[in-house]
């Protein structure tokens, strides 16, 4: 009965992140693969939670507070105008949100344009919508926009470009610069825009994130989706949004009501009270965050990856290994979970083109084979964990752990 699959179903695979992370749960190892958090969530957030539970706010629900918060947060961060009325869609995460905002706009043979290396979710969703994904390459080690490559890449088929920042999986936040370029293209060329910021709350050394929705002719084309997950350490809740002119947003709610008709109602309601949090609450999250950074790079380090590119934004690191380190990302990671009980992400899942540059890489393997993705949104004890783990295989191992040198 397998030839019953639909066709784009059949080139759907498991998450190779998710794979990795089930790897860790079997083998009791230290899960530094998946971008959820292992500390505890905010007492006052779950105490929310808890008592719309008990408040019976347990049926299908749409919480227009929320949208009215949003409205107020993107005029302080961005000076932007939204009616909440009628330009917010509450979905079931970030992920629904930019499913839904996809399907809004894309039409089979729609092609769209996103830089590389990506998350994964973006090709499957517009795949499923009959689009058609084009892949412009970030230049590594500090992962910068080629404008001419860019530009180069729209075709009279061009509907969207996908633009998340602070990015993963590097830690990128793209620059004011390489936003006008994006933007200016968008004009030019009447393009769509959807932005995934989720975030847009966690940057390092005083760099603000810029949304692509505030530059000059960017808000009328632009749908910003995000949501609690990243910013409240609340992934498992399930509260999103996307954010766009009326007609879009009116399409997000349609589709989003068609196929799961509601976010969590008790969860929508908690999403009020960490809405409202004050400014302190996100200096803090950025304080620890880069705590976490500054902590993870310098283990990294230390086991003699190569860091040329400290992130800038996000909970990722994405490390490159030893020049002269002879295995793939993948060999790697196999010896880091059975030598050192430690899970991480190779880096080849996230990139889908070649760059053409024989100095990008000096081994047998391409530079997409090249790097390793740690998670840093972790406890300190998790951190310290791990930190003991790798740093007494590298000493066993007189150097980088698994490996063979050149």
């Amino acid at each position: 009965m397998e030839q019953k699959l639909s066709s784009v179903a059949k080139t759907f695979t498991p998450s190779p992140i998710q794979e990795l992370s089930h790897l860790a749960q079997r083998s009791n190892a230290i899960n530094l693969a998946e971008g959820f958090p292992d500390f505890p969530a905010p007492s006052h957030l779950k105490n929310a939670a808890i008592s719309a539970i008990n408040s019976d706010f347990n049926q299908y629900r749409h919480v227009q507070g929320i949208c009215d918060h949003l409205a107020n947060i993107m005029k302080e961060m961005h000076g932007l105008d939204f009616d909440p009325r009628t330009d917010m869609a509450i979905c079931c995460g970030q992920t629904e949100a930019f499913a839904a905002a996809v399907f809004a706009i894309i039409d089979p043979g729609d092609e769209v344009v996103l830089f590389d290396p990506s998350y994964e979710t973006y090709e499957g969703c517009i795949r499923m919508a009959g689009g058609i994904p084009v892949y412009v390459a970030l230049e590594p080690p500090h992962w910068t926009l080629d404008p001419d490559r860019f530009i180069n890449s729209f075709t009279a088929r061009t509907k969207a470009v996908i633009l998340n920042s602070p990015h993963n999986p590097t830690g990128k936040v793209f620059t004011k610069d390489e936003l006008e370029t994006i933007a200016g293209a968008c004009c030019r060329r009447d393009c769509m825009a959807i932005t995934d910021e989720v975030y847009e709350h966690i940057t390092y050394d005083n760099i603000k994130h810029i949304s692509l929705a505030s530059l000059p002719g960017m808000q009328e084309r632009t749908i910003i989706t995000s949501s609690l997950s990243k910013t409240f350490s609340v992934t498992g809740w399930r509260v999103g949004w996307a954010i766009a002119p009326a007609f879009f947003a009116s399409a997000i709610r349609n589709i989003h009501i068609k196929i799961t008709d509601s976010a969590p109602a008790p969860f929508q309601e908690a999403a009020l009270t960490a809405l409202r949090s004050p400014p302190e609450y996100f200096e803090k999250l950025r304080r620890e965050y880069e705590s976490k950074r500054d902590y993870i790079v310098h283990l990294i380090a230390g086991i003699g990856f190569q860091i040329k590119f400290k992130p800038r934004g996000a909970v990722f690191l994405f490390a490159e290994l030893p020049e002269n380190y002879l295995l793939s990302d993948v060999e790697y990671v196999k010896e880091l979970i059975k030598q050192a009980g430690v899970v991480a992400v190779p880096g080849c899942g996230f990139f889908h083109t070649t760059l053409s540059t024989e100095k990008l890489s000096r081994v047998g393997c391409s530079y997409q084979e090249r790097y390793i993705r740690f998670a840093f949104c972790k406890s300190s004890a998790t951190l310290a964990a791990a930190a003991q783990k790798l740093a007494e295989l590298s000493d066993a191992m007189g150097g980088v752990i698994g490996g063979k040198n050149a």
